[in-house]
């Protein structure tokens, strides 16, 4: 009988090493990306409510987009029923949580940037819901971007929120499909 410990099966991926940068850096990119992101989100919402209420859709870029008011009890494409708005705040708060506690641990730029966006997009989308009329958590958030004709005819009317959900749900696939782990690391394919 041998006593040569067998070798333990190697593992699909292989991770590179950790790198030095400190997750202080990450955590302020993502602070700075949800903050900017915000802001714009916050400053188109109030110039649209201020300049578009009660007029008809503008056509910019020849029809490409069309820029209107449509206050939106949905959630997210304007999927969901009427009554839920609260259910929507709720979540949003908890996205916003997670996201905050889980910015210590990041170590990859990609990452801090993708999750920067979606927390400036549930932040921005929150504070329509506790802030605007109906109510508080009873709010309808202010969309105002229409693609290729007015009312969302085409594709769903949205604000600078759900782009930047969109973009960073994006952003956190594709980095995760290409082997690139929050904090730093990337795992590649054994050759």
């Amino acid at each position: 009988m041998s006593s040569d410990p067998q070798p333990s099966p190697e593992p699909d991926t292989v991770p590179d090493e950790q790198p030095a940068t400190p997750p202080k850096r990450r955590a302020l990119l993502l602070a700075v990306i949800a903050i900017v992101v915000f802001a714009a989100d916050v400053v188109t919402k109030s110039v649209v409510v201020a300049t578009l209420e009660g007029h008809q859709p503008v056509r910019v870029l020849g029809g490409l987009v069309y820029l209107q008011l449509i206050r939106n009890p949905f959630a997210a494409f304007g999927m969901g029923v009427t009554g839920m708005t609260w259910v929507f705040a709720i979540v949003a708060f908890g996205v916003v949580i997670a996201l905050i506690w889980f910015a210590k641990r990041l170590r990859s730029p990609g990452w801090a940037i993708g999750l920067g966006l979606i927390l400036a997009g549930a932040l921005g989308n929150l504070v329509d819901r506790v802030f605007r009329a109906p109510g508080v958590l009873r709010g309808h958030v202010v969309d105002f971007v229409s693609l290729f004709a007015p009312n969302g005819d085409v594709w769903p009317v949205f604000n600078v929120a759900d782009s930047a959900i969109c973009v960073g749900g994006v952003l956190i696939v594709l980095l995760s499909l290409l082997g690139r782990e929050y904090d730093g690391t990337v795992k590649r394919a054994k050759r």
